[in-house]
């Protein structure tokens, strides 16, 4: 069995001329991946392939609900690059050009593949930038999320202030069972908001902040048949994956509780529903903060209409999009948005 599998290699070629009709017909292409794949067990997409499936793999990508937009991913091209201050290097880039000064743009890096005999060098992180967490006396200082791999860098050297908003050095490993590299990412990488709140001033007290370009760094990316583990990818955020996730989460920043003694809520009964309205004013924080920053975000109301929309566009075009509605659906006031209600597979 060869190292790619033909058939789905087949698929997305098919795919892809059908969907380009400039490309012309598929039959020499096809027999030419098929010559390859028989001769090196894999094969190398054209940079209009890789574009075009990069694209597509946003397209289809299920949790997502910002897929409206999918035309509008940027594709850089840096599959020659294999090594880990190569890569770290592009990985920089990458931030650089997505934080764009506040006007975020999707962005997907994509580095050398997986072969057959040579599996490709991977990132660590789950996302470009993330914050550490300090395990101190027995509790979590800075992101819980991120204490595993803030000891693992501690392990190869990184030095650490413990700080409660700490970005993570970005670990890449290069083969497998090698020991990662690791590199602190760049000031100027790093784009971040203060949280305050256009109502309470005692907000901005509690000192929250939140980084600008959310690069999901530890998926596959796959294009017919073909793998590349190492291709970070970014849109931007919603404003409840910070505000109803992020900070409110129990085993994340928990900031629930703090939020509502500071607003002088009853927290004596769940029935007084102080969570729900301190994560109200907890995700208005966010908006306003990424707002007055001048920082790309979206609301949750505004995207499940955007998506729904880009369901329609698809479905004109006879393409079915799939969709995981317990990602789809926000995990704040959902059933106020238009996706709660609609049939998502």
């Amino acid at each position: 069995m060869p190292f790619t599998d033909p058939d789905r290699a087949a698929e997305f070629i098919r795919q892809f001329h059908r969907e380009q009709p400039a490309a012309g017909t598929p039959e020499s292409r096809l027999r030419a991946v098929r010559e390859e794949i028989g001769r090196t067990g894999s094969y190398r997409h054209t940079p209009a392939e890789l574009a075009y499936g990069a694209k597509l793999a946003w397209r289809n990508a299920a949790r997502c609900i910002g897929r409206l937009y999918w035309r509008s991913l940027v594709v850089r091209d840096l599959r020659h690059l294999s090594a880990a201050d190569d890569i770290a290097a592009e990985c920089f880039e990458h931030l650089r050009l997505a934080g764009n000064g506040g006007r975020i743009r999707p962005v997907v890096s994509v580095f050398a593949p997986d072969l057959p005999g040579r599996p490709a060098a991977r990132i660590l992180n789950q996302q470009l930038v993330r914050y550490a967490g300090h395990r101190v006396d027995g509790a979590v200082i800075g992101d819980p999320a991120g204490a595993a791999l803030a000891a693992r860098a501690r392990e190869l050297g990184w030095k650490c202030a413990e700080d409660r908003f700490e970005p993570l050095p970005l670990l890449i490993q290069e083969r497998p069972d090698e020991r990662p590299h690791w590199y602190g990412l760049p000031d100027d990488t790093t784009l971040e908001v203060p949280l305050s709140h256009p109502d309470h001033a005692w907000f901005a007290e509690l000192g929250l902040r939140w980084y600008a370009v959310p690069a999901i760094s530890d998926m596959t990316l796959e294009i017919g048949g073909v793998r590349y583990p190492t291709a970070p990818f970014n849109g931007w955020y919603l404003g409840t994956e910070i505000g109803a996730r992020n900070l409110a989460d129990a085993d994340r920043y928990d900031m629930l509780g703090t939020v509502a003694e500071r607003l002088g809520l009853d927290t004596s009964s769940d029935r007084t529903l102080w969570r729900d309205r301190a994560l109200v004013e907890l995700n208005l924080a966010v908006l306003h903060s990424f707002q007055e920053a001048g920082v790309t975000i979206a609301d949750h109301h505004t995207e499940s209409e955007r998506f729904l929309r880009h369901v329609a566009q698809e479905r004109r075009l006879g393409r079915p999009t799939p969709a995981d509605w317990s990602w789809i659906v926000p995990p704040l006031s959902g059933g106020l948005t238009p996706v709660y209600h609609r049939n998502l597979h």
